[in-house]
């Protein structure tokens, strides 16, 4: 079995129209690419020599073609086996806040996205760790937790 540890993920939150809350942002997986057809949040891999926060930052900017406002560390780390490659993989997760402005644009490894409401993450979001994220952010980063500046990343 393969330990892989240079993997990240991040979870793209913004306030609501109204301004009274939060919504998430989901990407559906292109169809031929792998768990194609779910919606999950970004993740990806470090190319050599990049540091997670540079990996995370880059990953939202090709994935859904978006650049945070703040950036924050989660503190947990997703632990996940997948079979057909025998490995199991370490991902560190991130939160990063965006405008209303800014617009998705998706590459090639997502054919759409959409917002979901933070009162609707548990109905679907699949996977228990994404969940958990998602509550811890809306407990830490999301309110003025004595926590949340010690989260917060500075900005490549």
């Amino acid at each position: 079995m393969q330990i892989r540890y240079d993997m990240v993920s991040c979870y793209v939150t913004r306030p609501t129209a109204s301004g009274d809350g939060y919504e998430f942002l989901q990407l559906r997986r292109s169809k031929d690419d792998y768990m194609g057809g779910t919606w999950q949040p970004i993740y990806g891999t470090s190319e050599k020599d990049e540091s997670a926060v540079v990996t995370v930052v880059r990953e939202l900017r090709e994935e859904a073609g978006l650049i945070p406002t703040e950036l924050y560390r989660l503190d947990q780390v997703s632990v996940f086996y997948i079979a057909s490659t025998d490995t199991m993989w370490l991902c560190i997760p991130f939160c990063a806040i965006v405008t209303r402005e800014e617009q998705v644009i998706l590459n090639e490894e997502h054919d759409a996205a959409r917002w979901v409401p933070a009162a609707d993450a548990d109905r679907v979001f699949m996977w228990k760790d994404n969940r958990d994220a998602i509550r811890d952010i809306q407990g830490y980063i999301l309110v003025d937790s004595p926590a949340k500046p010690h989260m917060r990343i500075p900005l490549p």
